[in-house]
């Protein structure tokens, strides 16, 4: 009783309320080393499997993710766990196993009223063909984003093209979509870089 109710306080303040007692419940259930951590660039959460130097398995999430993206972050990894736990090393990462496993952890909170329709939508859309991860469905992140803090910056989307702008301190100019990227090109050495469309850049005026 003590760690469901320590899990529900610290989850409340990432988790939107009404999946606070799922959560709790899957990662209590699962024995899982659980960890919030400061904000990475390349990933939203990961998972590392038990092994010599450890007796447990970890799952670790951004904390700076919004409700909803920490929500579907922490059931990915979730996925994880239990395809581990179920095929050990003898599946590929985000191969049909993982597919199914996250697909039925992912169902009770379609079938719950808390959740909004357009993210829903973007849910049922994205298990039809699920990627590695929610960053990699456009879409699906698109709805997510939705859900940020008012920001200062803006995607790079947004921008016209031949927009110059900002980001990670260095100046670009905005150039033609190459799949989910758009080729830019660095003003002080010339070279040309592809840059997330949903990448959130300072737009020069």
């Amino acid at each position: 009783m003590g760690d469901t109710l320590k899990f529900k306080h610290i989850l409340s303040k990432y988790l939107p309320d009404d999946f606070v007692p799922y959560i709790t419940d899957l990662i209590i259930q699962s024995d899982v080393k659980f960890k919030i951590v400061a904000p990475r660039r390349t990933k939203l959460g990961d998972f590392k499997a038990k092994g010599n130097e450890s007796n447990k398995s970890q799952i670790t999430i951004n904390g700076d993710l919004n409700p909803y993206a920490f929500l579907i972050t922490t059931l990915h990894e979730l996925a994880h766990l239990y395809t581990f736990n179920k095929y050990k090393y003898k599946v590929r990462p985000h191969g049909k196993e993982w597919k199914r496993e996250f697909s039925i952890l992912l169902n009770p909170i379609l079938i719950h009223d808390a959740l909004p329709n357009e993210l829903k939508f973007a849910l049922e859309k994205s298990i039809q063909n699920l990627k590695a991860s929610s960053c990699s469905d456009i879409h699906l992140s698109r709805v997510l984003k939705k859900y940020d803090p008012s920001k200062r910056t803006v995607s790079l989307e947004e921008l016209d093209e031949n927009t110059p702008f900002t980001i990670n301190k260095k100046t670009y100019l905005k150039g033609k979509l190459r799949r989910t990227r758009y080729l830019c090109k660095e003003m002080s050495s010339g070279k040309s870089y592809l840059i997330h469309a949903l990448a959130e850049v300072n737009k020069l005026e």
